[in-house]
């Protein structure tokens, strides 16, 4: 008997969310994210980004790849993929982690929610279905790729809490950083996000996600709310010091060339690198790596003036070029001109005087070409207790 072919999708796939953001977009801006359409900016950056930080923001994360694990070696088989020791989180919580290749090269970075040890959840920029089978070979496991099955959205802001309590979800307030329930069937809610402010994201099946946008929508008049793209996020995730593949590191899968991969370890996270939990991926080159020390490594920076050095070379002496800014932005919140940069090891590794960023500005079709000083900063940019109060306060 004939099958009928199965239409494939050309070009960027919508998500169940497009219809509410194309009504909602002024400013038709998309992008393509994991294969599907995503807002850039749906209105202006300005209002978004200060939504983020005054009111409450919706932002679609249904395009991210989601993995779940389950069965009797599931907690082998994601400690064995990741450099933390998941076994030390408790159930029903979410946890970052990063994961590498044996030469301790990241792959990439993402979430990992605990059901319990026998039932995760992995989010992820990346695909990475065949290479999670990869890694669970041999292992009594099923993986599931549910990328179309779950869908989600991040609400973020400090009147977030407010809104989902009008929502008939005041069962949320309970919930720490990092802490997931599930509030309603089929509905969960875990108290994550990548702003670094009082956020939850919720997340629900692919058929009702439309629903849940418009039970919220519904409720978040009097609370603000915005849908928001992605530029305005990304101000707020460099703000609050959160790294973005493809941006501040390299997934070593997508390399091209040789050497362009990152360990934990240069990007900051030998904290989340767990040697003591027995194998994982790259566990032999990372340690290495420690007794070495890194090639590069990726730090928190301060510049001086307040024109963003996105991109901008980096000088020791104002001579010897040491590396380049990955992600640099103006704070509106905090009023500092910040960034992520990469160095090459010793600089801003051992060495952290006497260092420049080189800043191109274009004034009147004359460029201008200024050396800033370059500071370090160990701790987040924007900081904000209400980001982890329990309950949330109101606002």
């Amino acid at each position: 008997m004939n099958q009928l072919p199965t239409a494939v999708p050309i070009g960027v796939i919508p998500t169940p969310l497009q219809t509410r953001l194309e009504d909602l977009s002024t400013a038709k801006s998309w992008t393509n994210w994991a294969g599907f359409i995503s807002p850039l900016v749906l209105d202006t950056v300005e209002f978004e980004y200060f939504a983020i930080r005054n009111q409450s923001t919706l932002f679609d994360i249904s395009p991210m790849h989601k993995y779940r694990v389950t069965g009797p070696d599931a907690l082998r088989v994601v400690n064995r993929m990741v450099t933390r020791d998941v076994s030390r989180m408790r159930d029903n919580r979410v946890g970052y982690a990063l994961w590498c290749d044996e030469e301790g090269m990241v792959i990439d970075d993402g979430t990992v929610f605990r059901f319990s040890d026998s039932d995760f959840r992995i989010c992820c920029q990346e695909t990475m279905h065949s290479w999670i089978l990869d890694t669970a070979w041999g292992f009594d496991v099923d993986i599931v790729d549910e990328s179309h099955q779950v869908a989600g959205v991040s609400l973020q802001g400090p009147t977030t809490f407010s809104l989902l309590s009008d929502a008939g979800l005041t069962v949320a307030g309970a919930l720490k950083p990092f802490d997931m329930a599930e509030v309603e069937p089929g509905l969960w809610i875990s108290r994550t996000g990548f702003t670094g402010d009082l956020g939850y994201e919720l997340w629900t099946s692919w058929d009702k996600i439309a629903e849940l946008w418009d039970r919220l929508w519904a409720a978040g008049d009097h609370w603000g709310l915005r849908a928001i793209g992605y530029e305005a996020l990304n101000i707020c995730r460099i703000e609050a010091g959160f790294i973005a593949a493809g941006i501040d590191f390299q997934p070593v899968h997508t390399a091209m060339r040789l050497h362009r991969g990152r360990s934990p370890i240069e990007l900051g996270f030998e904290k989340l690198v767990h040697f003591d939990k027995g194998h994982f991926n790259g566990r032999r080159a990372l340690l290495k790596q420690k007794d070495a020390g890194p090639r590069h490594v990726l730090r928190k920076i301060d510049l001086a003036g307040f024109k963003p050095a996105d991109g901008a070379l980096l000088y020791y002496k104002k001579k010897k070029e040491v590396g380049h800014v990955t992600s640099g932005v103006w704070s509106p919140t905090t009023k500092r001109n910040i960034a992520l940069a990469e160095f090459k090891a010793p600089y801003g590794y051992s060495i952290t005087d006497d260092l420049w960023a080189e800043i191109y500005v274009f004034e009147e079709g004359v460029w201008d070409k200024r050396l800033v000083p370059v500071t370090f900063e160990d701790k987040p940019f924007f900081i904000n207790d209400r980001s982890r109060a329990t309950p949330p306060r109101p606002f």
